[in-house]
């Protein structure tokens, strides 16, 4: 009995985790691309010039968000969004930083759910 319980807990918790991942945002009319709306927020937040930790000089941990090829590639990775939007069980991004406000996060959001598009 206990191992049904167990296993019952287990199987919750799976299907709770991956159900974090999906966008919570409504996408409908909203549609971001790379080089108007995204790359803008991408230079601010994680690909700053000189100084940021995923730049095309940096790439902390092989994360180069500073061109689209590389950006889109990240984007199509659970954790790209999972720590943007600070879920449970991924590094919290901007590291150190405070969460990106909502409407960017958004944007982000809706431009992966679409597809990356350039």
């Amino acid at each position: 009995m206990k191992i049904l319980i167990t296993l019952s807990v287990i199987f919750t918790l799976i299907v709770v985790n991956g159900c974090q991942h999906a966008s919570i945002y409504d996408c409908t009319g909203v549609t971001p691309t790379y080089k108007n709306n995204v790359k803008p927020i991408l230079d601010s937040y994680c690909a700053m010039p000189n100084m940021g930790c995923h730049g095309a000089n940096r790439a902390a941990s092989g994360i180069n968000l500073s061109d689209y090829a590389n950006a889109s590639a990240a984007s199509s990775k659970k954790s790209f969004m999972g720590s943007i939007e600070h879920l449970t069980l991924y590094k919290n991004m901007p590291q150190g930083g405070v969460k990106m406000p909502d409407a960017q996060i958004h944007v982000l959001s809706c431009w992966v759910s679409n597809g990356s598009p350039e």
